[in-house]
């Protein structure tokens, strides 16, 4: 990836990403480090880990993570990694633990982090549990969701989320209540994903039933550091939401939040190799007396629109690995939401330029 790729052009000047950061295994090693290990990453929501002993795992950068609530009410992360020879402390989520035991040679851990044993190791010149611990990572909750990031120099998580509440009231989002999850392995690029969110130019021509719902004359796209909104007001909506506006969140670099009134959906976009992604929808709802009628009409219709969704990416994913694709202009108008991406990926890959390949 040479300089020129990474200079930032205004927005009436700009083009797209180059063909190539959308394949291959050194564009996809380079995000890994530069992108998700650098940011905040959704990994969880607050039902998952509300009591004592709870647990979830996950992977942030390929890395393999942990968050536990300790048995004095505090959330933690920790490497899903034990000190003695990498071996994982827990294989799946659950709930009420109460020590972390690795499940390869058996080392046990307090929920906060703390050696208590480790088994036959006496022999072992100069070894005391009391100095082994797990390296906490920084975790954040917000609104009902968790968050990790593994870099000391990721963002304050303030500076990448704030403002998003108070954008949004009356809505509450954390008086929403988790439903359920759909996901879905799709064959494009992550970053293919995240560009066809990121612009309602398309919604005309892919989306017939969702450009009835929203107002393409008035939808409206705003950029702030580290994250982006499209809104629109709701129209012909009375079965699914009722009126308010939609607002379509995006946080650099792969957090969605749908925010509709009485409902949330999140959309986690994970990289599964350079031209193959998954995505996580998790459903939140408030709970009222309409819920279950708004909750099936709404199930349907976000069916509907990813279908729709995959269909278009797994396209531009063939066309951008043909060989003939050259970077094309952005429209101003519509696609404020790709460039303002586009460049903070820019940012990125320059910033990480002298890092090993």
């Amino acid at each position: 990836m040479n300089n020129a790729d990474t200079g930032i052009e205004a927005l009436d000047r700009s083009y797209a990403l180059p063909a190539r950061y959308y394949a291959g295994h050194t564009a996809l090693a380079l995000e890994q480090r530069a992108v998700f290990a650098r940011s905040w990453q959704l990994v969880a929501h607050q039902g998952q880990l509300a009591e004592p002993g709870d647990h979830v795992v996950g992977q942030v950068a390929e890395v393999p993570v942990l968050l536990v609530r300790g048995h004095d009410g505090v959330l933690r992360a920790f490497p899903n990694v034990c000190r003695h020879r990498a071996g994982p402390l827990a294989l799946c989520d659950g709930k009420g633990i109460r020590a972390l035991h690795c499940k390869y040679h058996g080392w046990t851990y307090t929920l906060e982090g703390q050696l208590r044993s480790a088994p036959e190791m006496q022999d072992a010149c100069d070894f005391r549990v009391e100095d082994i611990r797990l390296p906490p990572l920084r975790v954040h909750e917000w609104q009902g969701l968790v968050f990790v990031a593994l870099d000391a120099e990721t963002p304050p998580f303030d500076e990448v989320y704030g403002g998003i509440v108070e954008r949004i009231a009356p809505i509450d989002l954390s008086a929403m209540r988790y439903l359920r999850r759909d996901t879905y392995d799709i064959a494009c690029n992550w970053k293919v994903y995240v560009d066809n969110f990121l612009e309602g130019y398309h919604l005309p021509h892919v989306h017939p039933g969702l450009s009835k719902v929203l107002d393409y004359r008035a939808y409206d796209t705003e950029l702030f550091a580290w994250h982006s909104l499209q809104s629109s007001p709701l129209r012909n909506s009375s079965t699914l939401y009722g009126d308010g506006q939609a607002f379509y969140y995006f946080v650099y670099p792969n957090v969605m939040l749908n925010i509709l009134p009485g409902r949330l959906q999140t959309n986690r976009i994970l990289p599964l190799g350079p031209d193959r992604c998954r995505i996580v929808f998790d459903y939140h709802y408030t709970q009222d007396e309409t819920a279950q009628t708004r909750i099936e009409a709404d199930q349907a219709f976000s069916d509907e629109v990813q279908r729709e969704d995959i269909a278009i990416c797994e396209a531009v994913q063939r066309g951008l690995s043909s060989g003939r694709y050259v970077p094309g202009r952005l429209c101003p108008k519509r696609e404020s939401g790709v460039w303002h991406f586009q460049n903070l990926l820019r940012a990125a890959y320059a910033g990480a330029a002298g890092d090993p390949a």
